[in-house]
């Protein structure tokens, strides 16, 4: 009788321990002919039964790769299981900026990311396999990504945000390896524009696409978003935007992804 009642105890402690699972995988890229890692949180909640989970996926930003998020902010494993929902962390390279590049076809990252990668979860894990299953975030050129993607792509993502982003990066020609993957930049860096976020809203209908954009009041991009958050309202986008007091740094982008977090969790509930 003991025994019984020790193998049970055993078990029930066992499931209370149980939490978020973390692994890292590498999914393929036919656009690029090569494999990159990402790193996949399951919530606790996770098994293989037939629920299906939404997930979000998380970039990283300039010189970043994809365990940045989860080495940074180990937090995001209780964020899953308190929202019951996936994270996936992609790997961007050092400088993507999550485009298919003009003048580089090494770098193919809006097919990869926007269209590869969600296919590649879908097929794998027990995923909700349609927008309204899935939304995107990044912090800085994540952020860029994040927005630039989801509105190109909006039958692939139902929701995004953007952290600190670099919406636009015509202000900055002489930094990240933007010039690398678009080429010299123009006058005003006009051969630039259309691979901006603020040149992707004119894409937008009001009410389609459901964004969270915040940016700390001390981070050097702090004009392009508020110039992106005057062009949304001046479109009638809906969007929520919200300055902090902070930085360029994981100080603010840890404390930020709990509110983005939040908000993809109302939405996913609708």
């Amino acid at each position: 009788m003991r025994s019984i009642f020790t193998l049970i105890l055993c078990c029930f402690l066992m499931q209370m321990c149980k939490a978020a699972g973390v692994d890292t995988i590498s999914i393929p890229s036919a656009a690029m002919h090569r494999s990159f890692k990402a790193v996949v949180i399951t919530p606790k909640s996770y098994s293989s039964g037939d629920q299906r989970y939404p997930v979000v996926y998380l970039l990283h930003g300039y010189g970043g790769n994809y365990s940045n998020w989860i080495t940074k902010v180990p937090a995001l494993r209780d964020m899953a299981d308190a929202y019951n929902i996936m994270i996936v962390c992609p790997d961007g390279t050092i400088g993507s900026w999550y485009f298919d590049s003009p003048v580089d076809s090494n770098y193919k990252f809006e097919t990869y990311v926007g269209k590869e990668i969600p296919a590649y979860i879908d097929q794998h894990y027990q995923t909700v396999a349609t927008s309204k299953g899935r939304a995107i975030a990044g912090l800085s050129m994540g952020g860029h990504g994040a927005l630039f993607l989801a509105i190109r792509h909006q039958d692939t993502f139902g929701a995004a945000g953007s952290i600190s982003g670099g919406v636009d990066f015509r202000p900055f020609p002489k930094n990240w390896d933007i010039a690398k993957r678009l080429g010299e930049p123009g006058i005003n860096g006009t051969n630039w524009t259309d691979y901006t976020v603020m040149k992707q809203i004119e894409k937008l209908t009001p009410g389609t696409l459901p964004m969270i954009i915040d940016c700390g009041v001390d981070d050097f991009f702090i004009e392009v978003n508020r110039n992106l958050h005057k062009a949304l309202l001046e479109r009638k986008i809906p969007h929520d935007y919200t300055e902090r007091p902070g930085n360029h740094d994981w100080n603010y982008w840890g404390n930020s992804i709990r509110y983005q977090l939040l908000y993809f969790h109302i939405f996913f509930e609708q």
